[in-house]
């Protein structure tokens, strides 16, 4: 008898737990469908505000970076086509493919000048005063997201943190921490940049030597041999 009831028992807790089990099963798919339903509403409510402001985000940089977070809270990236929903409502999609060219032209014109660095705030400039009228629409924000698009053609443009210093690097290979290093020095002087200050970092003259060099190497930096003295173009002030 004893047995029987221990089966018994074994049997209801099975059951229960198999409910509990199908319940949460159940809870979850409801939760996930009340959740697809609201991330529509939502996505609904981002088309009228797009469809309503469409001016304003075209115009105001605040406005239009104040839209892609919103998009961005909610998994709608407008940028992911020229052609797609969004692109076409908006044409946001074609400010930025077009920015990205233009970023393109800019770098390439200033490389032989600066070795494929310049800072976020000429680039800007250049943009601005770009096709023989001066535009006073572009940020920093729209730089970093045009430039993202470029990841389409390989290495080549990133966007680098040096200090308090944005640069747009518009060469091939990843600048390593003694690079960067070395520019946040230049930067602090005016773009110049010398080996004792180096020194002061406590580096040996083997690390000085090899960071240095490989900057001359990509022409980010020039030297003046006669005063012991390396400049970088990109940060001249």
């Amino acid at each position: 008898m004893r047995r029987n009831v221990g089966i018994g028992a074994v049997k209801k807790q099975h059951a229960a737990r198999a409910k509990l089990s199908q319940k949460g099963t159940d809870l979850a798919e409801l939760q996930l469908k009340q959740v697809s339903e609201q991330m529509e509403v939502f996505k609904t409510q981002l088309e009228e505000f797009a469809i309503k402001y469409k001016s304003e985000i075209k115009k105001t940089p605040e406005f239009r970076a104040h839209f892609q977070m919103m998009c961005s809270k909610i998994g709608v990236d407008p940028l992911a086509s020229s052609k797609g929903f969004w692109a076409q409502l908006l044409g946001v999609g074609d400010f930025y493919y077009e920015l990205g060219v233009q970023i393109v032209e800019v770098c390439l014109a200033t490389r032989p000048i600066n070795g494929g660095l310049i800072t976020m705030e000429e680039l800007c400039l250049r943009l601005e005063k770009s096709s023989g009228k001066t535009r006073k629409d572009i940020r920093s924000d729209d730089i970093n997201r045009a430039i993202a698009k470029l990841a389409v053609l390989g290495d080549g443009f990133t966007v680098v943190k040096v200090g308090k210093q944005q640069l747009v690097q518009s060469v091939p290979g990843e600048l390593s921490m003694d690079h960067t290093t070395a520019l946040d020095v230049a930067c602090r002087h005016g773009g110049q940049l010398t080996v004792e200050e180096l020194e002061r970092l406590g580096w040996p003259d083997l690390r000085i030597r090899s960071t240095l060099d490989n900057l001359l190497e990509q022409s980010m930096v020039w030297v003046d041999e006669v005063n012991s003295t390396y400049w970088v173009p990109a940060l001249f002030k």
